[in-house]
């Protein structure tokens, strides 16, 4: 068989992977029933359907024919790192790293890191709207998830709070 569409082909088979992996992952967990959910449950459920989709994409590749061939371009390194790196730091300011004595800097300080730093995965970056951006997120998600939803993690640097 011929693949007719790269993009299609390659992405469709990450799309499999990451659904077995996760529908694989979650088995070790209590899945339930329908009426009855245990903890695995959505995770199976969501890499099942991931799995099915990324069959889906990898069939219609094989299948549908494209102007041309639709390649692969080159690996985007710039955005890469950004990406990986705002989410890495995020994760650190947001608990902070006690094997290297660095206190947790809470949510507000990591969601003003993970938007500055993954806005300069784009081509251009604006000082304003990047500020703009984070304190939006910032306020809706200590809406959502402090107020709403009453999550126990910490909002502000622990030097702060104590």
């Amino acid at each position: 068989m011929n693949i007719k569409s790269q993009k299609d082909f390659f992405s469709g088979l990450m799309f499999m992977a990451v659904g077995i992996a996760f529908a694989w992952g979650a088995t070790t967990y209590t899945v339930g029933t329908g009426a009855r959910m245990g903890p695995g449950y959505f995770p199976l459920m969501l890499g099942i359907l991931m799995a099915i989709l990324g069959a889906i994409v990898t069939f219609k590749s094989l299948v549908v024919e494209t102007e041309d061939g639709e390649k692969i371009g080159k690996w985007a390194w710039k955005p890469l790192f950004y990406i990986i790196a705002a989410n890495l730091v995020f994760g650190v300011l947001l608990g902070g790293l006690p094997s290297i004595k660095v206190p947790a800097m809470g949510l507000i300080a990591a969601i003003y890191a993970l938007t500055f730093i993954s806005s300069m995965a784009g081509d251009e970056f604006k000082f304003k709207e990047v500020l703009v951006l984070s304190t939006v997120l910032a306020v809706m998600s200590y809406l959502a998830f402090v107020l709403v939803l009453k999550l126990q993690f910490p909002v502000w640097p622990t030097f702060i709070t104590g």
